[in-house]
């Protein structure tokens, strides 16, 4: 919703002034389609060429998203934690080998089933089973399994960056492209200098067009969005290293409320939940 109303007021202001102060508006609308065309065609085709398949695809996953809100709230990090607080709790009670089942089959995990907002997370589910998996083989100590987590979420972030970045070059290279629109107007208004001077303006208008949507486009809808994928990629990244702070603090010998505090700690202030409630709510979960 937030970005609908952010398009509108944007889009608003800058045409509404335009016409207050004497503007014509038909100028723009008239010459609209042809600009749009040459200025988004000659960038997506470069998009294209720029990028691989692989990250072509997950631009265009990527890009509904941002009309939806961020489902990193305080809500899923109380489930998260108590998620992590319940097995952990349970490893401690019962022995590692009692989460053996619960980490090779999650989906059919009593556990996992009572906190479904992240229990039928996949990237979720897979971060926390695997490295729980070595915790329960024993082979490797806190150390080497911090570093292997810091590698993952390494590779995360660099996968996750990978369309937002696209997204930002796209955003440079429209002006560009609105500058190659307006030459191309310019140069079909010199072919046409025998035509009167009303005709000549309106063309020269019509061209100067583009070079005004290349920088509108640019500037008013394409890095705005870029930059809040870009936010809620950093919000997915927080999640990784929640889980990665809360089974390192187990590892190393704190108690499964202990441990989940360094998780939460690691927290966003503005998603954070309190200790008081986070309390609550791992208590009214047992």
């Amino acid at each position: 919703m937030n970005v609908i109303i952010g398009y509108v007021v944007s889009m608003g202001c800058i045409f509404g002034v335009y016409i207050f102060h004497g503007g014509n508006i038909s100028v723009i609308l008239h010459a609209l389609p042809f600009e749009m065309i040459t200025i988004f065609g000659g960038a997506l085709g470069a998009f294209a060429v720029n990028n691989q398949s692989k990250v072509l695809k997950a631009s265009m996953a990527l890009l509904p998203q941002a009309l939806k809100g961020s489902k990193y709230t305080k809500a899923r990090y109380l489930e998260l934690l108590s998620l992590l607080y319940e097995i952990l709790q349970k490893a401690r009670k019962e022995g590692l080998m009692a989460i053996e089942g619960d980490v090779e089959s999650p989906h059919e995990s009593a556990i996992f089933k009572k906190y479904p907002a992240v229990g039928s997370d996949h990237h979720v589910v897979e971060f926390m089973t695997d490295y729980l998996r070595m915790m329960v083989s024993g082979n490797l100590n806190a150390h080497e399994i911090e570093s292997l987590m810091d590698s993952e979420i390494d590779t995360h972030h660099a996968e996750a960056h990978a369309p937002i970045a696209a997204i930002a070059r796209l955003a440079g290279a429209l002006p560009a492209f609105g500058i190659v629109a307006a030459v191309l107007g310019v140069v079909n208004t010199m072919g046409s200098v025998g035509q009167p001077p009303a005709v000549l303006g309106g063309m020269i208008a019509s061209a100067l067009v583009g070079t005004f949507l290349g920088i509108l486009l640019a500037y008013g809808v394409v890095e705005p969005l870029g930059g809040l994928l870009e936010q809620k990629t950093e919000d997915s990244a927080k999640e990784l290293q929640c889980m990665k702070s809360t089974l390192l603090a187990s590892m190393q010998g704190y108690n499964p409320s202990t441990a989940i505090e360094f998780g939460r700690k690691v927290l966003f202030s503005g998603d954070r939940p309190s200790f008081s409630e986070l309390e609550g709510h791992v208590k009214g979960k047992k």
